[in-house]
C-alpha cells in the first residue's frame, strides 16, 4: 500500500503539457503560397467565443481568453468555465 501511494504522489507531479485551441482556418493550398508576413487568417471563432483546452488530443475543458494583471500584465491565460466529464477509465 505505501509503495502504491509514493507511485501516485511521483506520478501526481509529472508535468502534462495543454493545447489552447481558439480555432481553426480552412484556407485552400493556393491561399496558403500566398501569406506573408503580416498576412491575416480567418479563424471559424470569434473572439467572445469558448477556446478548449486539450491534453494530447483529449479535450479536458473549454474556457475565456483573459488578459494576466500585474506581474504577469500583457500574457494571456484561460479561465475555465467547463471542466469535460471523465469517463472513469483507469
Amino acid at each position: 500500500m505505501a509503495d502504491e501511494t509514493h507511485d501516485r504522489s511521483a506520478l501526481s507531479r509529472v508535468p502534462v503539457e495543454i493545447t489552447i485551441s481558439v480555432g481553426r482556418a480552412h484556407p485552400t493550398v493556393s491561399e496558403l503560397l500566398k501569406l506573408r508576413r503580416d498576412a491575416i487568417l480567418p479563424l471559424d471563432r470569434s473572439v467572445s467565443d469558448p477556446v478548449e483546452l486539450y491534453a494530447g488530443d483529449r479535450l479536458i475543458a473549454r474556457g475565456e481568453l483573459q488578459e494576466m494583471e500585474g506581474d504577469a500584465s500583457g500574457r494571456l491565460a484561460v479561465r475555465l468555465t467547463e471542466v469535460a466529464e471523465t469517463d472513469g477509465a483507469a
